[in-house]
């Protein structure tokens, strides 16, 4: 059975005008949108993904990742074809940048999500994998559907959405974690298609709303690793509230169309790439000089993801630097921890 989608208007000729993300996509009859997930039929807007779960699994919530956040626990991981972001660096690309029809996917009702997250002991579920918010109307009904019987809502996202769509979200939305790919509208545009400004948008309103916020930053050498932005970026984020989010600066590895010459991509930082310079995985001391410079504009819980460097993931009191919880891998040692530095008193920002 087909599900209308919401959040769109009816044009001349039997188009329609989706108003979910700020593309606005314009669709005649039979076209989908840039999200390959919503298309038009009939004069309406169907959302095709609606309980097309094409992705479930049990995750450690670090992985999301997620470090303040119930440090230890388990969630469901559910995703759905399709994503309004074109990333030339995407991980999931095979199912992100496909359409409903193109990848296998089992029919899931949002009770069946909220009681396969019981039966599996999970005590959080995660929208995850690829952008839960082109599939927003079932994300937002499995949310309710939890929040009903006392589980906790994750969203882990690029966070390119209007802001009337995310208004009706968000109060059953409990933790995120916002891919916040540069700080560079021009960035944004080259790599994955997007703007910049509607994601921080989507930042402010998150944290008005009260959701638990961590920030990934993908840092990719020779395209967002300048310094300089990255000092930015954190200014940004202390200046507006968000200097208790623990930052994520991730390494990149090559993949999906981020393989090879560079000369896929036509912007960066330091202006037009050189079609000669080929990808390459972070260096381990740019992930760390930017773990500097974040502190050192005011972050006060910076981490490193995807690397093994001892140290990188755990948690430390910003005022008297104690070790409050260890990391290794998705191994967590919370020891005594509470909230609260045993040392001296102070407290720690996250949902503990």
């Amino acid at each position: 059975m087909e599900h209308e989608a919401e959040f769109y208007e009816a044009a001349e000729g039997g188009r329609v005008v989706c108003r979910l993300c700020p593309h606005g996509c314009r669709l005649a009859e039979g076209e989908r949108g840039k999200c390959r997930s919503r298309v038009c039929r009939g004069g309406r807007l169907v959302a095709e993904n609606y309980g097309r779960v094409c992705a479930l699994q049990i995750d450690p919530v670090e992985k999301k990742p997620l470090l303040h956040f119930h440090p230890g626990g388990s969630c469901l991981s559910l995703a759905a074809a399709g994503c309004n972001l074109s990333c030339l660096n995407c991980q999931n690309w095979d199912i992100s940048q496909a359409s409903t029809a193109d990848v296998p996917y089992r029919q899931l009702g949002a009770a069946d999500v909220a009681r396969l997250a019981e039966t599996n002991g999970c005590r959080m579920v995660a929208y995850t994998y690829t952008e839960p918010l082109t599939w927003l109307e079932y994300t937002r009904d499995c949310a309710v559907a939890c929040r009903e019987r006392g589980l906790k809502n994750i969203l882990v996202t690029a966070g390119y959405v209007n802001a009337c769509p995310l208004a009706g979200l968000l109060p059953y939305i409990d933790a995120a974690n916002v891919d916040l790919k540069s700080f560079s509208d021009d960035i944004y545009r080259s790599v994955s298609g997007v703007r910049l400004a509607p994601v921080l948008h989507t930042l402010k309103s998150m944290l008005d709303a009260g959701v638990w916020i961590e920030i990934t930053n993908l840092l990719i050498p020779g395209v967002n690793d300048d310094m300089d932005m990255i000092a930015r970026m954190c200014r940004w984020l202390v200046d507006n509230g968000f200097a208790d989010c623990p930052l994520h600066f991730s390494r990149f590895f090559p993949q999906y169309k981020m393989q090879g010459p560079m000369s896929v991509l036509a912007v960066t930082p330091m202006g037009v790439k050189d079609a000669g310079a080929s990808f390459v995985p972070t260096p381990l001391p740019l992930l760390v000089e930017a773990r500097r410079v974040a502190i050192s504009q005011g972050m006060r819980h910076v981490y490193l993801g995807n690397v093994s460097l001892p140290g990188a993931e755990d948690t430390l009191c910003p005022r008297c630097g104690s070790v409050l919880i260890r990391r290794t891998g998705y191994d967590v040692d919370l020891g005594n921890f509470s909230g609260v530095c045993p040392k001296c008193g102070s407290k720690i920002a996250g949902v503990w």
